[in-house]
């Protein structure tokens, strides 16, 4: 019986790792955004290492602000669209059945929740992570980002790392 309880369990237990993971990715990023609101004043850094500022910008398009001039003005398409996206992906989560791969879904959802929930109540989306070499300056981000970028690189990393770990037998048959 317990093992019947385990394999009835085991979805739940991994659309709740996934639901986590939403979590942990929205709450982080809307309490930080909050903070950087609060404390910092837009195109003043305050120097954190000598590659790392902290700086609030406001992003008005996509990812590193592309299509910003398409998006100006239009920021509950953009938010639309992003919504759109977050239900592909949720439903993703549901039917996924390893942990890792619902927590990268997971990440993604609640990273592009941030920055859509941004769009809807300030018209863009709040930046503040400002990393640089010299003069050089990476586009400014937020966490809802790294969220995004982190759960890419985990569901790459699961998609062409894990097809040589799943199952040995499948790639020495005896």
């Amino acid at each position: 019986m317990s093992s019947v309880m385990d394999t009835l369990a085991s979805p739940r237990l991994t659309r709740l790792f996934g639901l986590g993971a939403v979590l942990i990715a929205f709450v982080l990023d809307q309490a930080t955004k909050l903070m950087a609101l609060a404390a910092l004043e837009r195109g003043n850094a305050q120097s954190v290492l000598p590659f790392f500022d902290l700086r609030l910008s406001f992003n008005q398009g996509v990812a590193f602000s592309m299509f910003a001039e398409t998006f100006a003005g239009h920021p509950l398409l953009l938010a639309g669209i992003t919504l759109f996206i977050v239900a592909l992906f949720a439903f993703l989560l549901i039917r996924s059945t390893a942990r890792w791969e619902a927590a990268a879904f997971g990440l993604i959802i609640g990273g592009a929740l941030g920055n859509a929930l941004d769009r809807i109540r300030h018209g863009v989306v709040v930046d503040f992570l400002d990393f640089h070499v010299w003069d050089y300056h990476w586009p400014a981000f937020n966490f809802a980002d790294t969220a995004i970028a982190v759960g890419v690189m985990l569901l790459l990393a699961i998609t062409y790392l894990g097809k040589h770990t799943d199952n040995p037998s499948k790639s020495n048959p005896s």
